[in-house]
């Protein structure tokens, strides 16, 4: 008589997934390799380069490469992960094995990452990130990019019981709707616009300060001895050194537009911005390709910006906060922020009005702020005016005094910021903008708002004003604040009160 076999009690739903976990790309340790020596190749150059041959000690940077290549593999082999209803279940290491479980809800941002060399293989590197993270709830270097797709695709989809993990999962290009896409000629914009050829020039100089402190130093100062013994033998006067001085600045500005536009190409080649369901994706980048999704439920925060050659281009940035932390790679932030880098005011209008129906942009009624503080604003301009002034003078003389005429101009400024600074509150959202030579508009929906802080300080004080700040979830530092100032005492303690109660009536939505 046979005995029958026990039955055996069923995984739960973790155990089952790790073990039908699937491993990284065979080439994965390649790529983990190739970040681990990035800090190394310039030393390990050099001594290839400039070390004695047959020096043994020369030679001892190769040990430390041999057990990064081991390592690396040693990770390939140990990193599993796997998918159970809901969650994702990541184990790694073999000595000291750790398992971590990842609820899809928790995941606010899903960032694709593929260099040239990814682009290459077919290879993209996928990190999950969660709210106010500094690091990633799980990064994955690297997979095949149509199981980085797959994935993707999962995790939109993740209200589902049982959801399919393989290639097959992926949405259509049918199904998706592309809500702006970006020209050659608008990337180009965009880099006559902005300042990031002044990141290349901050490189460079890092970059040599950091192969021989004293380069630098001696660069500038032999370059300013040069020009002053020049401007010594040519017997400059002063309209002599005004023109050089315009020169010098406008050389230097063409080259740090000109290294604006190559930057812009390189990073918003081929910008699109699609949206499947509740989920917004953008991808962009000609060498390296970066694609990062995130839900618009995640958004916390909007802003809309408008500089001096933003209007002379006619254009606007539209920019957002997500939950998600200031995470960056390679320079680059990898959440979803920008929405449009560059577009008409009409496309940014009708952005919002898709994105964000219910709160009214474009109809809302402005409160303005006191217009007596304006001198506040021009009192920085009276301190580096002086400062400067004194200086010019003593080099030139009374026409240094020239500068004293920039003081009515900013006073001029300031008069015309605070004429357009003011705050609008609906059922909805609240709303601030500032600026007036480059102006902005901020806003966020009230049930996002965080935190609510009246504070006046001692000019506040003084003169009866105070001033309202709100925060979000994840905030984004580089944005403006959203603030109200210069608002009368008895009015703002009124709008801080009424913000209060709205925000205590309903929930907060991340």
């Amino acid at each position: 008589m046979t005995t029958p076999e026990p039955a055996r009690a069923p995984l739960d739903p973790v155990q089952a997934a790790l073990a039908a976990a699937r491993r990284l790309h065979p080439m994965s340790w390649l790529f983990v390799l190739l970040q681990q020596l990035k800090h190394f190749i310039a030393p390990l150059v050099l001594i290839f380069v400039f070390g004695q041959q047959g020096d043994r000690e020369e030679l001892w940077p190769l040990v430390g490469v041999a057990a990064l290549v081991l390592l690396s593999v040693w990770q390939y082999f140990t990193y599993r992960f796997g998918i159970a209803d809901d969650r994702l279940v990541v184990r790694s290491g073999l000595l000291e094995r750790s398992v971590r479980v990842i609820p899809f809800a928790r995941i606010h941002n899903v960032a694709l990452q593929q260099t040239l060399l990814h682009r290459l293989f077919g290879v993209a590197e996928v990190r999950l990130e969660s709210a106010g993270g500094t690091r990633p709830e799980a990064e994955m270097r690297v997979l095949k990019m149509s199981d980085a797709l797959a994935l993707e695709a999962l995790i939109r989809r993740r209200a589902h019981a049982a959801a399919p993990s393989d290639a097959e999962s992926i949405v259509s290009a049918d199904e998706r709707r592309t809500l702006l896409a970006l020209p050659l000629g608008e990337v180009i914009r965009l880099g006559l616009i902005s300042n990031r050829g002044m990141l290349v020039v901050g490189a460079g100089f890092a970059g040599v300060s950091q192969f021989d402190s004293r380069l630098l130093g001696e660069g500038m100062e032999w370059l300013g001895r040069t020009m002053l013994d020049s401007a010594d033998v040519a017997q400059f006067g002063p309209r002599d050194y005004v023109l050089g001085a315009l020169a010098v600045v406008g050389a230097a500005l063409a080259l740090v537009r000109l290294l604006s536009v190559v930057l812009a190409l390189l990073q918003y080649y081929g910008f699109t911005l699609t949206e499947e369901h509740d989920r917004l994706t953008v991808e962009r980048g000609l060498l390296a390709r970066l694609r990062t999704s995130a839900a618009r439920r995640r958004i916390q925060a909007w802003t809309l910006r408008e500089g001096v050659l933003h209007r002379l281009f006619g254009r606007r940035s539209l920019l957002v906060d997500t939950a998600v932390g200031d995470q960056q790679h390679n320079g680059q932030a990898r959440s979803l922020r920008e929405l449009a880098p560059i577009a008409t005011p009409a496309q940014c209008d009708g952005l919002i009005a898709h994105l964000l129906p219910h709160a009214g942009w474009g109809t809302f009624d402005w409160h303005g702020v006191s217009q007596r503080q304006w001198w506040r604003l021009w009192l920085p301009s009276l301190a580096w005016v002086a400062l400067a002034t004194g200086a010019l003078v003593w080099r030139f003389g009374a026409p240094g005094l020239l500068l004293l005429l920039w003081l009515p101009w900013a006073a001029y400024a300031a008069r015309r910021h605070l004429r357009a600074a003011g705050y609008a509150l609906n059922d909805a959202v609240l709303a601030v903008r500032e600026g007036w030579w480059s102006r902005h508009w901020r806003w966020a929906e009230l049930d996002k708002l965080q935190a609510l802080r009246l504070t006046r300080s001692p000019l506040d004080r003084r003169c009866g004003t105070a001033t309202l700040w709100l925060d979000t979830a994840g905030a984004n530092p580089l944005a403006p604040p959203l603030r109200v100032r210069y608002l009368p005492e008895s009015e703002a303690r009124a709008l801080h009160d009424r913000l209060a109660a709205l925000m205590a009536a309903r929930p907060m939505r991340w």
